[in-house]
């Protein structure tokens, strides 16, 4: 389950990096000229790294959770 969920991941990150790989025009080209377009990206990495640490942190938590459910259950 968490290999299905780790390759979702990568491909979700992977057709978002296209996306915004292949846009072009005048506000794209005005935010590279001033280099403000490195600040929006890195911001956007940044949160989504953050999220992705969020949910793993997250699911380590909730597992041990179930876990002490079941084991609660069968003593």
């Amino acid at each position: 389950m968490k290999h299905r969920i780790g390759w979702l991941l990568y491909l979700l990150l992977f057709f978002f990096t296209t996306n915004l790989a292949a846009q072009e025009g005048p506000v794209h080209d005005f935010m590279r000229s001033t280099g403000k377009i490195y600040v929006v990206v890195a911001v956007i990495v940044v949160g989504f790294i953050g999220l992705i640490c969020f949910m793993f942190y997250m699911d380590k938590k909730l597992t041990k959770l179930e876990d002490q459910i079941t084991n609660h259950g069968k003593s």
